[in-house]
């Protein structure tokens, strides 16, 4: 299954979207205390935030845990990972939220969650889980990792995934598929010819003559996957690039130099990714003036940025939400 053949039509209908819940399930690996999975710093950062609750709370269910210790199948050797597919399907449509797609688990019967289990444990599944009341344990699970660790941060992280996606879709533009899905994700490339490789796996392609969708969707992830809902819905999810940007050395320095009304009027036009043109529209700033000031605030850490095209877009960190905030409750 290492590529997958895309009609003409499909590719033409295929489109960048934001997943809620392939960001859910991306912050649940993040979290798993049970595999040995690639960490970057700031995933190590969104353990130490939320890793003692998520354990508490699977003591408490040890279903749940059982059920996130046999919902994947790490990679070993010439034994091929995978992730359960009822945690990788398809978005159901372009930018839904997070309750439409957790919908999409009333289309799977207990004994196919167990069916693809036993597919990737053949040595057997402990007792909890071959009793009643799986599909509403994995709708806990992934409701509670939503609730306690993805919705309270969602506008910042949505904000980066959008900003990942604008940077691509002018990629689109001027270099076609190949020049975007080239280093998406390890293992993927444009080959021609409607084929798209997808991973490094030695399995058949699969023609996707009758599918209707094709997703690209960027998540908070040191990894890739591939997600769908047979036969119609395909999505290959992928690591956005930018995910927390460190601050620097200089952050205290820029905190402290980090008053003025220019300043916090740039700041508070940023919960969208915005060019340097965009902002010195909306505030009527010059040019060089807005230029001078994101030096400020990049320093500071209250804002990200990435090239798009000929552009550079900039949007507010979750430290710059809280400032804006706490700026608001002031007034």
């Amino acid at each position: 299954m290492g590529t997958w053949q895309v009609p003409a039509d499909l590719l033409a209908r295929s489109r960048f979207t934001v997943s809620p819940l392939q960001e859910t399930v991306a912050a649940m690996w993040t979290l798993d205390p049970f595999h040995d999975r690639p960490v970057e710093p700031w995933q190590r950062a969104f353990r130490a935030a939320h890793g003692e609750a998520f354990a508490s709370m699977l003591a408490a269910h040890p279903v749940r845990g059982n059920l996130l210790l046999h919902a994947s199948r790490p990679r070993r050797g010439t034994v091929l990972g995978w992730t359960a597919d009822f945690l990788t399907m398809a978005p159901p449509h372009a930018d839904p939220d997070f309750e439409d797609e957790i919908q999409m688990l009333d289309t799977w019967s207990e004994a196919a969650i167990r069916r693809e289990l036993e597919w990737m444990h053949p040595g057997g599944l402990p007792p909890s889980l071959k009793r009643g009341g799986l599909r509403s344990e994995v709708v806990a699970l992934l409701g509670w990792v939503w609730r306690s660790a993805v919705a309270p941060d969602w506008p910042r992280r949505k904000r980066v995934l959008e900003g990942d996606i604008l940077a691509r879709t002018s990629r689109l533009s001027r270099h076609g598929w190949a020049g975007v899905v080239h280093g998406l994700a390890p293992g993927t490339e444009w080959l021609g010819d409607g084929l798209l490789q997808i991973n490094d796996y030695d399995w058949p392609s699969r023609d996707l003559a009758d599918a209707t969708d094709l997703f690209l969707v960027p998540v908070h992830a040191a990894g890739s996957w591939v997600a769908w809902t047979q036969p119609l819905r395909y999505a290959l999810v992928y690591p956005v690039t930018g995910a927390m940007a460190p601050v620097s050395g200089s952050a205290a320095h820029g905190l402290a130099r980090l008053v003025g009304r220019n300043r916090a009027a740039l700041l508070a036009e940023l919960d969208a990714p915005r060019s340097t043109s965009q902002l010195a529209a909306l505030t009527g700033l010059p040019l060089g003036s807005v230029g001078n000031h994101l030096r400020v605030l990049l320093e500071a850490g209250v804002v990200l940025r990435r090239r798009s095209g000929r552009e550079v877009l900039y949007w507010r960190t979750a430290l710059g939400d809280e400032m804006c905030a706490a700026g608001r409750s002031a007034g």
